[in-house]
């Protein structure tokens, strides 16, 4: 055993990755641009998101268990996400890193996550002569 242990065990486990995801879905409950893309009530995806993160960085596979693999893409291909719901989502979930205890090299690891993610997550690209391009 390398010794080497997981980001999951060195935030304290899910209640870290709960806490994060209480703190974005907060600012996006009062989004113009992101709140329309979710549900009247965030509780599942609150939920979903949560253990999404603990499992990805390492927690128990309880998402897996309960949603399947998570094909990001495809889960996200009903919404149209381009340039301006991206960076509002990305904006909020690195508030959400920043207000939390995480030393900062777990932070600078987070950030960077959630800005590969969110980029590749886009859908929907500036107009060429006026309609925007959805892939």
């Amino acid at each position: 055993m390398s010794g080497v242990r997981s980001v999951f065990d060195r935030v304290g486990g899910q209640p870290f990755f709960d806490q994060l995801v209480q703190r974005f879905y907060g600012a996006v409950a009062e989004d113009p641009v992101l709140r329309p893309l979710y549900p009247e009530d965030l509780t599942e995806s609150t939920r979903h998101l949560a253990l999404f993160l603990g499992q990805y960085w390492g927690g128990p596979a309880t998402y897996n268990a309960e949603r399947g693999h998570p094909r990001l893409r495809m889960r996200h291909a009903p919404f149209v996400i381009g340039l301006a719901e991206r960076d509002a989502w990305l904006a909020h979930m690195s508030d959400a890193v920043r207000a939390s205890d995480a030393e900062p090299a777990i932070e600078s690891e987070l950030l960077e996550y959630f800005e590969t993610a969110s980029r590749s997550l886009i859908n929907a690209f500036p107009p060429r002569g006026g309609r925007p391009i959805v892939t």
